[in-house]
């Protein structure tokens, strides 16, 4: 797959599965912005390892409705153009509904759904604004296994996954005739610094063997279904959610 050329904005592009995404679109060509919320440090050395040139960073809370603005028109200014967005930036904390106080619950909620959920309804607005008037593009949203078979420690999570599930769907139809396509990347447990605690913890054996391979995936596992979603020749996937989870979970 090539993307010689195209112009690349990667959300949560500092570390982990945004980082393999960005590394993979610029040696196919690409030109990408590197998005992070506070990490300077991370998302400079994200930037440094992409091929080519002409690449960019871009920082701001996905959360914020105006930085999400903020986001796209950085990246549209700073490449000269946007034709894929990748909504990778997420949240992930346990917030177990017998184990903590209504606040700390009613924080856990707000909070994931504004990161993992309006946010990317946010930026797939702002792109779908310029795309629309610009030859089409390209959305993919990285969602979870866990919008389909639950999060009992993080019900958010899930919730918020399943939203964006329905939200890439929902855009598939309604931006297709405007030579928009959207899709998703649902993947289970990724060797993440996100995911370190668990894997890295006394259920790590139980989370690996989950997978008839014996492991979770790789970032760039993720990232290479992320592509084929991107790449000419996907239209007709448009509105697809593809399971990268190493068959620890099936669904029919």
């Amino acid at each position: 797959m090539r993307f010689d050329n195209k112009k690349v904005l990667v959300t949560g592009a500092s570390r982990g599965i945004g980082r393999a995404v960005a590394l993979q679109f610029a040696s196919a060509g690409a030109q990408v912005a590197v998005h992070y919320r506070s990490d300077e440090v991370a998302a400079a050395e994200t930037l440094a390892g992409l091929a080519g040139a002409g690449h960019i960073r871009c920082a701001g809370d996905v959360a914020d409705a105006a930085a999400a603005q903020r986001i796209v028109a950085q990246a549209i200014d700073g490449l000269g153009g946007l034709d894929i967005l990748v909504n990778n930036a997420g949240i992930f904390e346990a917030h177990p509904i017998d184990e903590v106080s209504l606040a700390t619950w009613q924080a856990a909620w707000q909070r994931t759904l504004a990161v993992n959920l309006t946010g990317p309804a946010n930026l797939c607005w702002c792109a779908v604004e310029h795309m629309r008037s610009h030859g089409g593009g390209r959305i993919v949203n990285v969602s979870s296994r866990g919008a389909f078979r639950g999060e009992p420690r993080c019900p958010a999570y899930g919730a918020s996954k399943a939203g964006l599930n329905a939200l890439t769907q929902s855009l598939a139809q309604q931006v297709a005739p405007l030579g928009i396509f959207v899709g998703a990347v649902a993947s289970g447990f990724v060797e993440t610094d996100m995911a370190s605690t668990v894997l890295q913890g006394p259920q790590g054996d139980t989370v690996r063997s989950q997978s008839p391979l014996g492991r979770v995936a790789r970032p760039e596992e993720v990232a290479h279904a992320v592509l084929f979603l991107a790449s000419a020749g996907a239209e007709f996937s448009t509105g697809a959610i593809i399971d990268v989870n190493g068959a620890s979970y099936l669904r029919s």
